[in-house]
């Protein structure tokens, strides 16, 4: 097959670009000239055709004659060497300075004189088939007064100007023959320059594409071709580094696979285990010597392999849970199972995503509600048992009236104070779950001296002593202001309730490093060791019966800690029986400090 090369394009570009301006410029010219030549042939004849019009009318006082008319119209054609013809309105022929106006026929219908007695003047190009050349015709009316009486028109022969038209057309296709010669050496030197930079670039992008990433373009021709052979350099090298590059994370993704905390088995098409990274090997337990068995004897569950089935069959992605004991343990996975190759002929991806933990959470969601509708339920079920018996008829004993109403408000006011914690605490979890709180700089001791007012007339009751340590300078977290108050409101209303009359309450707070501790120590009874590692679980209580009598709820240490922890801090408990409680939290500075 013939091949066009870039070379002979660009020769081929040239050549035709320069013949095509050649031509064009040439015939613009060709154009030019005639055209130039023939108006001012024509402009001359119109000037000597008014020039005879006015003599015309000098030798004659009325309307022309043929009678001595045809003689002046020979003496003045033979005076100007042109073709002079005089011809009525009605196209008649009176006078011709070369033929007899008797054999002439009737001229009213010819161009340039229907032109002439219609605008003013006219102009036609004939050929003379007699003459065997073209004929120039200009004509224009003869007046007397405002009336036409005739026609005059001159008429001479184009030889002159297709003479000069035709040299110059011989001169410029001699100079279009020879610029071609030139056009065609210069093509081709021209073409020479460009390719042979770019035959060594397709030569050096061969060998890069056969694998020689060190090759390299040399080429300085200061235009865009030496910017594609730096391009080519720049390509060759990066391709380099990118294959480099690829290799360290194909090696990097291996040992990702390996370390990964999910586990991943990779089976063939007929379930059975031909790779495992190392969590998988631990989790299930794989030796080398085990690869190649089926999966049923490895993980020890016939849901897997009805899964992998089922990939292999439909080729698509699938995702299942499964729960089995591994090492005397319950353990539920969510497996996502992919197909190797376009139908799953290469065998199946797996991917344990241990969710053990989130199926423990769910769980205690689950405790969680239930605890919630117990602990609604027993005050709700006092409300109901003392509202019936004032309906049986006790609200007609004013002192037992009194009594079972006081209870009804209690419970109706413990109840409150449990949807309100509640409330609290789905709020908190709305944080979690996406929304923004509103933090800004919060001055502790502001918030401290606050609560310990709004609870003073508690501690007053108890004759409690309450102590706040501040540091000399003021010190501001990043913080909800709300948020630091029930914090507080929580922490100082638990050490009021369970510090006996006369006791200490401390809460003091210093700068350690880019943090704030906040410290809330009483003399109260303690909590025992065991009760310690629960006590920030929701509903959980040390003394059920003690805490509902102290109008406790459960919830307010959940959310303390729910509260510290969506702001970034942490929070530890140290205590001991009949020696005192310290509940000790950290908040992040604010950035003023």
């Amino acid at each position: 097959m013939f091949r066009f090369s870039l070379r002979n394009r660009l020769i081929f570009s040239f050549l035709l670009l320069i013949i095509l301006t050649l031509a064009a410029l040439g015939s613009y010219i060709l154009w030019f000239v005639h055209r130039y030549n023939l108006e001012r042939l024509t402009s001359n004849l119109f000037t000597q055709a008014q020039i005879t019009e006015q003599l015309l009318r000098i030798h004659l006082s009325g309307p022309p004659e043929k009678a001595g008319l045809d003689a002046i119209a020979k003496e003045l054609g033979a005076e100007v060497d042109l073709r002079l013809t005089i011809i009525a309105p009605n196209g008649v022929v009176l006078a011709d300075s070369r033929e007899n106006p008797a054999l002439m026929e009737n001229h009213r219908e010819r161009p340039e004189i229907a032109a002439a007695l219609a605008d003013g003047r006219g102009t036609a190009i004939r050929h003379s088939t007699t003459l065997d050349e073209n004929l120039l015709y200009v004509a224009i009316p003869m007046r007397s007064g405002n009336e036409i009486i005739g026609v005059v028109r001159l008429s001479t022969t184009l030889a002159h100007v297709e003479e000069a038209y035709n040299r110059i057309r011989s001169a410029l296709l001699a100079a279009f023959v020879v610029t071609t010669l030139l056009a065609i050496a210069f093509s081709i030197r021209l073409a020479r320059k460009y390719t042979a930079p770019l035959e060594e670039i397709t030569d050096v992008a061969r060998l890069i594409s056969e694998g020689q990433l060190d090759k390299r373009v040399h080429i300085k021709t200061g235009d865009e071709i030496e910017i594609l052979g730096h391009t080519l350099n720049n390509l060759a090298a990066r391709l380099d580094d990118k294959l480099k590059e690829i290799v360290a994370q194909k090696h990097k993704l291996e040992l990702i696979l390996q370390h990964m905390d999910n586990a991943v088995l990779l089976l063939d098409r007929y379930g059975r285990v031909t790779d495992a990274n190392l969590r998988a090997a631990s989790l299930f337990g794989i030796t080398g010597a085990m690869l190649g068995q089926h999966n049923i004897q490895v993980i020890g569950n016939s849901l897997l392999d009805k899964a992998v089935r089922e990939t292999v069959a439909t080729g698509e992605n699938r995702l299942i849970m499964l729960r089995t004991n591994l090492h005397g343990a319950k353990r539920v996975f969510q497996v996502f199972l992919a197909p190797l190759g376009n139908d799953g002929g290469d065998g199946v991806l797996t991917v344990f995503h241990d969710i053990t933990v989130l199926q423990e959470i769910q769980e205690r969601q689950a405790e969680f509600v239930a605890n919630a509708s117990h602990e609604l339920k027993t005050p709700l079920t006092a409300i109901k048992g003392f509202a019936a018996t004032l309906l049986d008829g006790a609200i007609r004993e004013p002192a037992l009236a009194t009594k079972f109403v006081t209870i009804i408000h209690d419970e109706a006011e413990r109840m409150n104070r449990l949807v309100d914690d509640l409330l609290q605490l789905a709020s908190l979890d709305a944080r979690e779950t996406g929304q923004q709180a509103r933090l800004e700089p919060t001055d502790i001791y502001k918030v401290a001296a606050a609560v310990v007012e709004e609870l003073s007339a508690q501690w007053r009751a108890k004759r409690l002593s309450v102590l706040l340590d501040a540091p000399a300078r003021p010190l501001a977290v990043m913080a909800n202001p709300d948020w630091l108050r029930q914090v507080l409101v929580n922490l100082l209303d638990n050490s009021i309730k369970y510090t006996p009359e006369g006791g200490k309450i401390l809460v003091k707070w210093w700068q350690a490093s880019d943090k704030a501790v906040v410290m809330v120590q009483d003399s109260g009874i303690g909590i025992p060791a065991k009760d310690l590692p629960f006590i920030f679980d929701r509903f959980y209580r040390v003394d059920r019966a003690r805490s509902r009598r102290a109008g406790g709820t459960g919830l307010g240490l959940a959310i303390v800690k729910h509260i510290i922890e969506t702001l970034g801090g942490k929070i530890d408990v140290v205590s001991e029986p009949d020696a005192g409680t310290t509940f000790t939290f950290t908040l992040p500075l604010a950035k003023t400090q």
